[in-house]
């Protein structure tokens, strides 16, 4: 499952879109996103073409479930708010996607693209899907191990696979912090949603 958020444009009939007035749009975005939903897309696909009947099969997060707080605990508030914070930055590189970003309640310039920090954000907010689907701690690790493409590619480049090492890093504090009840700190610094901008 790929999905983005994008200007008003024409697309081709494999890729669905999804026009939204919710406020937790941003949510749906990374849901559709997450490693979790791409694993069960992959379940359902028999090709390689995204039509309007799978995406109405898909198991998505209903919008009521964003707006609590996270099992983990956070000082930003709701749920909604922890993960449209990491939605923005992730999304908003280009001046074309300032209304999406001023949908999100963004005014600033875009965010600069720095590939490490995107790497980490992404990996939250996946670690914080396989949380909201109530995927266990094996399961997250069988789950990631089947998208052997991303294995490969990276014990090639990095000598290790890390997009999982990290997800499940983060997935295990977060179920520290929910056990805890001492909320969760983000790995970033400055916190997504204030990373540094063009201009």
């Amino acid at each position: 499952m790929i999905c983005c958020a994008l200007p008003g444009a024409a697309v081709g009939h494999t890729y669905p879109l999804i026009l939204s007035t919710s406020l937790r749009v941003g949510c749906l975005y990374a849901n559709l996103a997450s490693f979790v939903l791409d694993y069960v897309a992959r379940q359902k696909m028999a090709g390689t073409h995204l039509t309007y009947g799978y995406v109405t099969q898909w198991p998505v997060i209903p919008p009521s479930s964003y707006d609590q707080r996270p099992l983990w605990g956070t000082q930003d508030g709701l749920l909604h708010t922890w993960i449209q914070s990491r939605v923005l930055e992730l999304s908003y590189t280009a001046y074309d996607i300032v209304p999406f970003a001023e949908y999100l309640g963004d005014d600033g310039p875009p965010f600069r693209w720095d590939e490490e920090r995107r790497f980490s954000m992404r990996a939250e907010l996946d670690a914080a899907f396989f949380h909201l689907y109530g995927i266990g701690r094996n399961d997250v690790d069988y789950v990631m191990e089947t998208f052997t493409l991303v294995k490969r590619k990276e014990q090639q480049r990095y000598g290790t696979y890390r997009t999982k090492e990290l997800i499940v890093e983060i997935y295990d504090a977060m179920t520290e912090a929910a056990r805890t009840g001492k909320p969760y700190q983000t790995i970033l610094d400055p916190p997504p949603g204030r990373g540094p901008r063009h201009g």
